[in-house]
């Protein structure tokens, strides 16, 4: 045990330098806009998540990761009581008849926050965003996004954490005397992203943290290596296929890119979601020189969803810890003419 105490800080510190400094989603399939801004307002309604992702259990300090976010359309007036709306009689929302009669939504704003709080070991990164997008049509079943995110990024550490030998002194060179302050840095955080999407497929492109930043917790000019925030880079795409009235195939991929994060910079994830109806889905997901995942949900009477999956690692990390947890709880308001889910994945 003693031995993890004194690999995750060390690892950590490592992090500030040479890692993915924004935490992993499991589920992001389920809420791409925690990843692309341009998807504020996307929906008929106001689309409310909240996740929570337990990393790693069993390994003393792995990450623990929670968000809300929420967003809305605004001058959005295309609502339907057609073949879209959820269990019509007769008629079935993700079936044949409405992907043939889907059109493009009306030219429109929509807005949005996210709070994102990662907790790693003795390190703290909570961010707090507000997003903008606009929507228009390219053609009659075709839209195009943009947005933007705006807000703070606050990272802090516990020395606490940090005393290893036993003595009650938590002095750590990385973070300058035992009696500085300068354990608690507060940074502007930017984002941007598009969003082109139709009726059977989606690809999108965001960049999160745009903005490069110095981030150190001392003056110390004997450190030669100073640690920064880095921008984000993410490219999703995926593809709807239908198999029979009642259920549809989704395969996606997500590629990452952050600089000095591994060996080429790159790590791809493939994913493939199975829905039937708007009712039950399950899913499964692969993530390069990571894992497995498997996921399974339920819409809850037209007004909540609940989803839940878990991690497997196939890295050296699965001899210390029992896989990775995540649930995501999702809330419907507003949702005028019980229309459950037109346009999301």
């Amino acid at each position: 045990m003693r031995k993890k105490l004194i690999i995750i800080p060390a690892l950590l510190c490592v992090c500030l330098v040479n890692a993915q400094q924004r935490p992993h989603y499991t589920q992001y399939i389920l809420n791409n806009y925690i990843l692309n801004p341009a998807i504020t307002g996307i929906e008929n309604y106001v689309d409310v998540k909240m996740s929570m992702r337990d990393q790693w259990v069993g390994l003393n300090g792995a990450p623990k990761t929670m968000y809300l976010s929420a967003h809305g359309p605004l001058g959005k007036k295309d609502y339907r009581t057609s073949a879209t709306s959820f269990q019509v009689p007769g008629e079935n929302p993700r079936g044949r008849y409405y992907w043939e009669n889907y059109t493009a939504a009306e030219p429109h704003h929509g807005i949005g926050m996210t709070v994102v709080n990662d907790k790693t070991g003795s390190f703290n990164r909570f961010t707090a965003n507000l997003t903008y997008a606009y929507h228009l049509g390219l053609s009659p079943t075709t839209n195009l996004s943009g947005g933007f995110s705006a807000g703070i990024t606050n990272v802090s550490i516990d020395r606490s954490k940090h005393d290893f030998s036993g003595t009650g002194d938590p002095f750590d060179p990385a973070t300058g005397a035992s009696l500085s302050s300068e354990l608690n840095k507060i940074r502007p955080d930017l984002g941007v992203g598009l969003w082109l999407y139709s009726r059977n497929y989606f690809v999108g492109f965001s960049a999160q943290q745009i903005i490069p930043q110095k981030l150190a917790f001392t003056d110390d000019a004997t450190f030669l290596t100073e640690g920064r925030l880095v921008p984000h880079l993410f490219l999703t795409a995926g593809y709807r296929f239908m198999i029979g009235e009642d259920i549809n195939a989704v395969p996606s991929m997500m590629v990452k890119y952050v600089q000095n994060s591994s060996n080429n910079d790159f790590q791809p994830e493939l994913n493939l979601k199975m829905q039937y109806r708007d009712l039950l889905w399950v899913g499964g997901s692969y993530r390069h020189q990571d894992g497995y995942a498997a996921m399974a949900g339920i819409n809850v009477s037209n007004t909540f969803n609940v989803g839940y999956a878990y991690d497997f690692t196939t890295t050296a990390l699965n001899t210390v810890s029992r896989g990775t947890h995540e649930i995501m709880i999702g809330f419907i308001i507003g949702n005028k003419y019980s229309e459950q889910c037109p346009r999301c994945w």
